[in-house]
């Protein structure tokens, strides 16, 4: 099967390197730095035992050099959907399919406008990756993939599931889609803002009493936007679930704070963005994803206070909320 994989950063990479063995594999990209590590040296590829091996990826900034492709799997940031929609356009063979494997909502359905219900699908995976450096990746933490069960879909995606099973991935059809990537949602909401603002790694919102309280009622309330829709998550409790994802990945850094960090854009909308949004729909109350959006949103411009430590920004976030919610 030929893959085209669209987005060249730490995710791109990880599905890049455990797909090559088994499918004829192009990385699309822009970024210069990781096309010329990717092209001149290969990928140098750790994985989650620490041992590493360099692996030779096929990678280019032209989409057209990727055509005609079988499988588009779209790894970009949820901001850039709408450009990565149109260059899965350029290269899918009439046969082809786009399967969004990223954070947040609304990806599907920005596909969905440009390719057509036929040509694209959804995929949610709990896998874990971090870009060192240009052509470094660290497998930081194994996970399942779930490929929803779409019906009539270009690449039926029981072949999906079985291409990324002999890449070594756990994977598996999945018949409530929509609850998993809900679940993902309550579970990104809780942690990657909160880390992102209070510059922490994972572990941080289990240990401190004021960031775990933060963190679970932020998964609270978007396992309540969920219900009043009538989606059921792939868990009883939303809240100790972020808390059990806290722990299991203490060490890792999310990549909504390594976006920040490092001045890149982050997906705050497609996540608290999505959670207010829909519960401003429903009448159901989400103040504390509204308070981690707007921060988050302050301090992508630069404007959110600079504080001397996390507890300071904690102390400031209560406030905040408690300002709101009286």
């Amino acid at each position: 099967m030929r893959v085209a994989i669209i987005g060249i950063g730490a995710m791109g990479c990880l599905f890049g390197a455990k797909l090559s063995p088994v499918a004829d594999v192009t990385l699309v990209g822009n970024w210069p730095a990781q096309l010329m590590a990717l092209r001149e040296r290969g990928l140098h590829f750790i994985a989650p035992d620490g041992r590493s091996q360099t692996i030779p990826l096929q990678a280019t900034n032209n989409p057209q050099t990727a055509a005609p492709t079988d499988l588009a799997l779209i790894l970009v940031k949820s901001h850039q959907t709408p450009q990565a929609a149109e260059a899965a356009q350029q290269i899918l063979s009439l046969n082809g399919v786009a399967l969004t494997l990223q954070n947040g909502l609304g990806n599907l359905e920005q596909l969905t406008a440009v390719l057509g219900q036929n040509r694209a699908n959804l995929g949610i995976t709990s896998e874990g990756a971090a870009l060192q450096e240009p052509g470094v990746v660290r497998h930081a933490g194994m996970g399942h993939t779930h490929i929803a069960n779409a019906v009539g879909t270009a690449v039926p995606p029981q072949k999906i599931v079985g291409l990324f099973q002999e890449a070594g991935f756990q994977t598996s059809l999945a018949a409530n889609a929509e609850g998993l990537a809900w679940g993902k949602l309550a579970v990104n909401a809780g942690i990657n803002p909160l880390t992102a603002v209070l510059q922490v790694p994972n572990g941080f919102l289990a240990e401190n009493a004021a960031a775990r309280q933060l963190m679970m009622q932020a998964a609270g309330e978007v396992a309540r936007v969920a219900a009043a829709q009538k989606i059921q998550l792939p868990f009883a409790d939303a809240a100790a679930q972020a808390l059990a994802v806290a722990q299991a990945t203490a060490a890792n850094h999310s990549s909504m704070r390594q976006d920040l960090a490092n001045g890149r854009p982050t997906e705050i909308e497609a996540i608290c963005g999505a959670v207010v949004a829909a519960g401003q729909r429903l009448s159901v109350p989400t103040p504390l994803n509204l308070v981690l959006q707007t921060a988050v949103q302050q301090a992508e411009l630069g404007i959110w206070p600079k504080a001397t430590t996390p507890e300071t920004t904690l102390k400031l976030l209560w406030n905040i909320l408690n300002q709101i919610v009286g």
